[in-house]
């Protein structure tokens, strides 16, 4: 290789390292997903999905996006660069929330109507497995950092149901308040955080032991659920509040109320910790939020009824 090829191919390696991350929305009622750059917060692609593109959960390596199509109950496998679809696979009826594991081997989607969970394996085959859950129609699973657990939101009930994933099996239901919806864990996997949408309330579980501690009060309609990377806070948006809640860890308290736009449902930060995405169901974009000013920076317009927001 000559000098000058040489020298350009460093400088390319050295900007894709450096290049910000993407933010991925889907938007339910336009059966697209935006794809957002987080350094100039713009919308710089649209991926065509059709259908209800719901839950959505993006590779570790950034090369694959999975979205749930309601109308398909079907998990959608689309090409992050090309945007296009490469694979359908079948789920349970009326697919939401999706999450994927750490590593990025296992998926697991949350089935309404199914009421239950599938777990797809990410590899070649997709061979996968589904459970029934005692709580009715849930919304959200969510991995623990580890791998070891799935833990369901039941939208209908005031309980989340633990999974074993080794043994796949539910081994818990832990009592929660009055509709949960989102949930996240803890960096370090001790602690999941489940909004409880009804009594606009957040419950810490321990891990350790599935047990439910005091619920901090939030905005009413709590939805989302995001945990800053060093684990000292909690974020939750308030449906009907049209804001951002910000919960002190330490002292379980609520330090902040950001604005933001109507009905925001799920959200996403990127990996540094310092923007927090927000979808706003009512007003067809997502909120970026500066976490170390609390402050909304932006508005980004997205489709109709963006439903989350997925970051890599």
């Amino acid at each position: 290789m000559t000098l000058r090829p040489l020298i350009a191919s460093l400088f390319f390696a050295a900007g894709a390292c450096s290049a910000a991350p993407v933010a991925y929305v889907p938007n339910e009622k336009s059966g697209t997903v935006s794809v957002i750059d987080t350094a100039s917060d713009t919308v710089v692609r649209t991926i065509a999905t059709g259908g209800k593109p719901r839950g959505i959960a993006v590779s570790p390596d950034g090369k694959t996006l999975y979205v749930s199509e309601q109308t398909a109950n079907a998990l959608l496998v689309i090409h992050a660069g090309s945007g296009k679809v490469g694979e359908r696979i079948g789920l349970g009826e009326s697919p939401e929330g999706i999450s994927l594991s750490h590593d990025g081997r296992m998926l697991a989607a949350a089935s309404e109507l199914a009421n239950g969970v599938v777990v797809v394996d990410t590899g070649a085959g997709h061979r996968s497995w589904s459970l029934t859950v005692p709580g009715k129609n849930p919304e959200h699973a969510v991995f623990s950092p580890d791998g070891r657990w799935l833990y369901v939101s039941a939208e209908d009930g005031a309980q989340v149901d633990v999974i074993d994933v080794a043994r796949r099996t539910v081994t818990a239901s832990v009592p929660v308040g009055r509709r949960p919806r989102g949930i996240a864990f803890t960096p370090d996997g001790a602690t999941a955080w489940v909004a409880c949408e009804l009594d606009g309330a957040v419950y810490p579980i321990e891990v350790a032991t599935h047990t439910p501690g005091a619920p901090v009060t939030v905005g009413p309609f709590s939805n989302g659920v995001v945990v800053a990377p060093d684990g000292a806070r909690v974020y939750v948006s308030s449906g009907r509040g049209a804001r951002v809640d910000v919960v002190e860890v330490a002292d379980k308290r609520v330090s902040a109320s950001i604005p933001v736009g109507q009905r925001p449902w799920n959200m996403a930060q990127t990996p540094d910790g310092k923007k927090l995405y927000v979808a706003n169901g009512r007003s067809g974009t997502a909120s970026v939020i500066d976490t170390a000013t609390g402050k909304r920076i932006a508005d980004i317009p997205v489709g109709q009824l963006p439903w989350g927001v997925a970051i890599r």
